[in-house]
């Protein structure tokens, strides 16, 4: 196991005992990470505790039949973006048992990049039952795998932060 995926688990099992402590159920929401921060967290012993379920929505129609994110909204303003990665958090507490809910929703590339939308361009949403609905957006430097571990650190990250962690 490398140095990164070291400090990946760590931020899940930190994350497993803050929800664990404050009752709190979590699922996600993936696109372009495609089950990798699932498999970060379910990685941890005992995150059954917490871990409700993953969505891997990688295409537009898993958005909107599982997660519930309006076609108008993916027409609007397209699959990567502030508006979707929101959409798709509060549609994971939504569709679930869940109190907290992560979605990610990226260009990992190489292809599929604009000059609007680049290559490493990922939204990340936190959603939170009572709370305001987190975001962040970031342009991530390098290969494919590498847009998408940055992508998860981010995600675990924010979900701790909301968590309270």
């Amino acid at each position: 196991m490398s140095r990164f995926e070291e400090i990946l688990i760590i931020m899940a099992e930190d994350l497993i005992a803050g929800c664990r402590e404050r009752g709190l159920k979590l699922a996600v929401a993936e696109s372009c990470t495609g089950g990798l921060v699932a498999a970060c967290i379910t990685s941890v012993s005992g995150a059954s505790d917490v871990f409700d379920r993953g969505f891997v929505t990688y295409s537009n129609a898993a958005k909107v039949d599982m997660l519930g994110v309006g076609e108008d909204i993916i027409a609007r303003h397209g699959a990567v973006s502030e508006e979707v990665a929101r959409a798709m958090a509060e549609g994971a507490i939504e569709n679930s048992d869940a109190d907290l809910s992560l979605s990610i929703t990226g260009i990992a590339g190489p292809e599929g990049g604009s000059d609007d939308k680049p290559v490493g361009l990922v939204h990340i949403a936190v959603a939170r039952t009572g709370f305001e609905t987190l975001h962040e957006r970031h342009v991530f430097k390098g290969d494919r795998e590498r847009v998408r571990v940055q992508a998860v650190e981010s995600g675990l990250r924010l979900l701790n932060q909301v968590a309270g962690n």
